[in-house]
């Protein structure tokens, strides 16, 4: 068994056998007639994902490409913009906005909060100018989940900003109700909750985005969304796409269609309260309150002992891999990502696997008190 390898990192998440199967099938060329087919059938049931009426856009690129590219298409060199900073990953959009000349505005919260309507309607006041709003839906690096729609609603009260929005490790596990709420732009990545391999990334954007784009002259090529709108729309790409990622979505999408995507939404829920209820139970403390609690990742900051300490016991006992802590987190804090091909049997194997972890590592816990907070949560749901 020394080659099994668990993932519980907030990605890349494990892939399912129907994925791997539909990964595996024989190459097509991308121009071809059945490469048209696919993106037929992938359109709805992105947009479905995203809830938007509007084609969502198919990029090869990570995450961090799909961010740069959502800056790059909204704004130019000298726009004010402002970026909610609540984590490493809001930092890292504030750093793409720095790096291709926004006057770039940090609304910075301490790290394992979540930002708060007020706080983000007094720094508009203080920005009036502002092009558009960066923000990040789960900011991974703290396991917040920050809230888009009331945030949103706050943009749209105080300015006419562009909304922006970095869902990279929650989008297909968490709503996202694009239209709905008013957000202009959403980017995701295709290895956390789609269930893949990295290397797609997906762009939905509304009509005032897509304006956005056509009046911009800042200088891009690849990252163009104006070619891959127009290519969408005629269910193609504007360059070469990575065929087999493409022949895995179909079959992800295909397994949360089957599920319902409301089911989808209320399993991450559930099996977030199951892990942070069971790490209550042994006494461990847990980065950011319930409020703000993401379901797709769990950020846990134990006192008593190092967090090093706790996850290399996981990997060398149980080859269970958990996520560090970035920056000034490291060593302080370990992020459990229950997203995608997860289930609340997969919950009960890593907390059982932690209170030993946990007790090998000197921390003073009761054996057995999460896994039944976790059992109680399950049976009440």
């Amino acid at each position: 068994m020394l080659d099994k390898q668990i993932l519980r990192i907030p990605g890349p998440t494990p892939i399912p056998p129907r994925v791997e199967h539909a990964l595996g099938q024989p190459m097509i060329g991308h121009r071809n007639p059945q490469m048209g087919e696919l993106h037929a059938r992938l359109k709805p049931k992105l947009a479905k994902i995203f809830g938007t009426k509007k084609d969502v856009m198919i990029l090869s690129s990570s995450g961090t490409g799909a961010m740069e590219t959502a800056a790059v298409n909204l704004c130019k060199s000298g726009d004010e913009v402002i970026v909610v900073v609540t984590g490493a990953f809001g930092e890292r959009f504030a750093d793409i906005c720095d790096a291709h000349g926004l006057t770039t505005y940090r609304l910075e919260m301490n790290w394992g909060t979540a930002c708060t309507p007020e706080k983000l309607k007094a720094f508009l006041r203080e920005h009036p100018s502002v092009k558009a709003v960066f923000m990040t839906y789960c900011e991974t690096s703290t396991s917040v989940l920050n809230p888009i729609k009331e945030l949103t609603d706050t943009v749209r009260s105080e300015s006419d900003a562009l909304v922006a929005v970095d869902g990279v490790s929650c989008i297909a596990g968490v709503e996202a109700n694009m239209d709905d709420w008013g957000v202009d732009i959403y980017v995701t990545g295709s290895q956390k909750a789609f269930m893949l391999p990295p290397g797609l990334a997906f762009v939905a954007a509304s009509e005032r985005a897509r304006e956005a784009f056509k009046k911009n002259d800042h200088s891009r090529f690849y990252f163009d969304l104006n070619k891959y709108a127009e290519k969408i729309e005629n269910n193609s790409t504007p360059f070469t796409p990575p065929v087999s990622l493409l022949f895995g979505l179909d079959e992800a999408l295909n397994m949360m269609m089957e599920e319902g995507l409301e089911n989808v939404f209320k399993r991450h829920r559930l099996m977030s309260n199951m892990t942070r209820s069971a790490i209550e139970a042994l006494g461990i403390p847990l980065l950011t309150e319930n409020k703000y609690a993401s379901p797709t990742v769990t950020a846990v900051k134990p006192e008593q002992v190092d967090a090093e300490k706790v996850r290399k016991i996981l990997i060398q006992d149980f080859k269970i891999y958990v996520a560090g802590g970035p920056k000034h987190l490291k060593g302080k804090i370990f992020r459990i990502g229950h997203m995608g091909y997860c289930s609340p049997a997969d919950v009960f194997e890593y907390i059982a696997a932690l209170e030993v972890a946990f007790k090998k590592a000197g921390a003073n816990i009761e054996l057995g008190a999460g896994t039944k907070a976790a059992q109680e949560i399950f049976l009440n749901a």
